[in-house]
């Protein structure tokens, strides 16, 4: 039996990822041109020690392509209707996320 050294909680009843994605202050989600007009969907506020799994999770819910830099989470296209759906899925409460 492991215990979470941040909850000290069991491993299969450990909450700290809940409570970290709870923790987020604001997630802002718009869209902008990029290079040859192309349109992509911008995703700021979300933790940089879940930036990268967040990016994969949503590039792989939105069959899209993107990265996670700065900060931020770049999807290629136009998905500011399909974000807040999988963000809400992904355990993000769903009064944190603007859309804009």
């Amino acid at each position: 039996m492991e215990i979470c050294p941040k909850c000290g909680l069991q491993k299969d009843l450990c909450v700290c990822d809940i409570l970290e994605k709870e923790e987020t202050e604001g997630i802002r989600v718009y869209t902008t041109k990029k290079k040859f007009k192309k349109l992509v969907t911008i995703v700021e506020g979300i933790d940089e020690s879940k930036l990268e799994e967040t990016a994969k999770q949503l590039k792989h819910m939105l069959a899209c392509g993107g990265s996670a830099k700065d900060g931020t989470v770049i999807l290629q296209g136009n998905h500011k209707r399909h974000v807040v759906p999988a963000l809400i899925k992904l355990g993000f409460p769903a009064d944190i996320i603007k859309v804009e």
